[in-house]
């Protein structure tokens, strides 16, 4: 047998580090190639790592929260014949009492596995989500009796043990959680954003009772298979056309350069909430894009940052983000400007209420924009056109797609 030392990969992108976020591979463990041995997180992503060859762990670098370089060793293997062989001990515990086995309770309407947690060889099968909620539960899936196939472990597994390690009266209880991973990621950029970018904030109402109208219209005849339309998407439609006319929002602040790049294409990043934390999920080249293949890639690319199978590229290379509380969305909000962009469109909640319309007092469809802008870059005065003339386009969503007429 031999040692084969697996060093931190180049995850690309210029990454010189990686987090250790979760181990799932511990030493003496038997592994086999391609199984998931550790989740690391860069700047740009949560990468799931495989083993390279099959063998058993001799030793790890790091826990979760610790930074790995890129080319340093990160696990050593034992390979060869042998390598996958049963660990031995020199001696081994003696097995508890049946009567003193602690038992994890089983969810209602399942059957527990009479198997002691301790007792189980190889790794433990459970979901990401689940490894995630258990981590952030401070539980030890090793202790965790599966229910469902195979032993596996399930959601309801997770919260019962949970239940079960949590003691009945906690009033002066307090709980430290590490903050690692991509919730660190986001501390991280968001606390530079903030601290870098001199935001200035413009809130404007908006009638979007003829944009309902629209909405309704739209979804009773939707293509087959198609989600019913949210405002979302038709709010992206009118940003790609108003940016037509305001280019110095849909541009990049390169800082090392000191040089504001303007793009052309639309690349809108949908901030979306999910399981990890925030992510930014890019639709790229949206101006070449129709109504509803928009709304489809809303869709599709939120579903995959909400599962965990947005890739790195699926992730980067927005250049302006719209972000939305749907019916949380509140009053007004102060978006944080998503750095090296320049500038947020944030939408509030839409709410019918008694305003005066035509010369009347009418009930009407109120939606607030809470928009940020880098006041480095954009003007104040450029903000407010910009933000007035998506205002007129939602108030008049014909207009959204109707052909701009070409100058002579």
């Amino acid at each position: 047998m031999s040692e084969f030392v697996f060093k931190m990969p180049d995850l690309g992108e210029g990454t010189v580090d990686a987090e250790i976020v979760a181990w799932h591979a511990k030493p003496g463990d038997a592994v086999t190639e391609d199984q998931l041995i550790v989740e690391v997180m860069t700047d740009k992503a949560a990468v799931e790592v495989p083993a390279p060859v099959s063998g058993r762990v001799v030793s790890i670098t790091g826990g979760p929260g610790d930074k790995v370089a890129v080319g340093s060793p990160l696990i050593v293997f034992e390979v060869g014949d042998g390598a996958m062989a049963p660990a031995t001990t020199t001696a081994p515990m003696p097995a508890a009492p049946p009567a003193a086995a602690k038992k994890t309770p089983a969810p209602p309407g399942t059957q527990a596995s009479t198997e002691s947690p301790a007792g189980r060889q190889g790794r433990v099968m459970a979901s990401p989500a689940n490894r995630r909620r258990a981590r952030e539960a401070g539980i030890d899936l090793a202790t965790v009796v599966g229910s469902g196939p195979g032993g596996r472990i399930l959601r309801d597994d997770v919260t019962a043990a949970g239940a079960a390690a949590a003691p009945a009266d906690h009033p002066a209880e307090t709980t430290e959680i590490k903050v690692i991973g991509l919730r660190r990621l986001i501390a991280e950029r968001m606390s530079e954003a903030k601290r870098s970018i001199p935001h200035f904030a413009y809130v404007e109402e908006v009638d979007v009772t003829e944009l309902e109208a629209l909405r309704h219209h739209l979804n009773l005849s939707r293509p087959e298979n198609a989600a019913s339309l949210s405002y979302l998407p038709l709010v992206v439609m009118a940003l790609i056309r108003v940016l037509d006319s305001f280019p110095q929002c849909n541009a990049l602040y390169d800082a090392a350069r000191g040089v504001l790049v303007r793009h052309r294409a639309v690349h809108v990043g949908i901030a979306t909430q999910t399981p990890d934390g925030l992510k930014v999920p890019v639709i790229r080249h949206a101006e070449s894009l129709e109504l509803w293949q928009v709304a489809a890639q809303i869709r599709q690319l939120a579903e995959r940052a909400r599962n965990g199978k947005a890739t790195r590229d699926e992730l980067v290379g927005s250049t302006i983000t719209v972000t939305s509380l749907g019916k949380l969305g509140g009053i007004a909000s102060t978006p944080i400007i998503n750095a090296p962009e320049v500038a947020i469109i944030g939408l509030n909640k839409a709410v019918e209420r008694p305003v005066v319309h035509q010369g009347s007092i009418a009930v009407r469809r109120i939606m607030n924009l809470s928009s940020s802008f880098d006041h480095r870059f954009v003007d104040g005065y450029d903000a407010a056109a910009m933000i007035q003339a998506l205002k007129d386009l939602l108030e008049h969503p014909a207009m959204i797609f109707i052909p701009k007429a070409r100058s002579k």
